[in-house]
């Protein structure tokens, strides 16, 4: 059965760190674009980062740039999004997501649609 699952999600306090992951079945993540996306209550989902199928182009949002780094590990079939120096406007529910399209990951804000399978989402609340 085709899933992606993403944990690590929780409460963090400004300028502490979170790790998410997220675990593939069904897929095997050499052939997708990878990406992470997040979307705050009344807004858009937005492009976070992403990996080309390729491998050969990693893009951020001018927002978490320099904070969060996204990574993968085929051999377990997951995904990661590392999350430093969190701020207040970083809370949002996170998603993982595969992209089979040309234009996956084309840009440094990838936008949803160019993205095919999702996650369900994990919280990220930072708060004092």
């Amino acid at each position: 059965q085709l899933q992606l699952v993403e944990s690590g999600g929780g409460l963090v306090q400004p300028g502490g760190s979170l790790r998410l992951s997220c675990a593939a079945s069904g897929f095997t993540l050499d052939y997708y674009a990878i990406g992470w996306f997040r979307q705050a209550p009344g807004k858009e989902r937005e492009g976070v980062s992403c990996i080309s199928r390729s491998g050969g182009s990693t893009n951020y949002a001018d927002s978490v740039k320099g904070r969060f780094t996204i990574s993968r590990d085929n051999a377990k079939n997951t995904m990661y999004l590392q999350m430093n120096s969190l701020k207040p406007e970083d809370t949002a529910v996170y998603y993982c997501a595969l992209g089979r399209r040309s234009n996956s990951c084309s840009s440094s804000v990838s936008p949803p649609a160019t993205f095919d399978y999702w996650g369900q989402g994990t919280q990220v609340t930072v708060s004092s």
